[in-house]
């Protein structure tokens, strides 16, 4: 599972995290979380390379709310979560970005 969600006693908020599994990655020197939670800004949430050769990040969400996201590889690939809770079309460059739903 790419997604795991933890809803916070102490907050109304949700830690979630999302990992890129090595499959996906090939092979990747950076990856980068882009979405809806960060303006789309391609360089504003690293993920961390694991051991295992995945890339992970983690956030704090707002429940009760959908976030369009996709994962950005070595500047230049985008790749969708294979587990997204589901897909939305994108008029920008005409494909589906992923969506999270808190």
């Amino acid at each position: 599972m790419s997604l795991k969600k933890q809803y916070l006693k102490s907050k109304p908020l949700c830690k979630v995290t999302f990992a890129l599994p090595k499959e996906a990655a090939n092979d990747a020197k950076k990856v980068f979380l882009v979405g809806e939670f960060n303006h789309w800004r391609m360089d504003a949430t690293p993920m961390r390379k694991q051991k295992s050769g995945e890339f992970t990040a983690t956030l704090e969400l707002v429940p009760g709310t959908d976030y369009q996201f996709r994962y950005f590889i070595d500047g230049q690939i985008w790749e969708n979560d294979w587990d997204a809770d589901r897909y939305e079309y994108s008029p920008f460059g005409n494909c589906e970005n992923s969506v999270v739903c808190i």
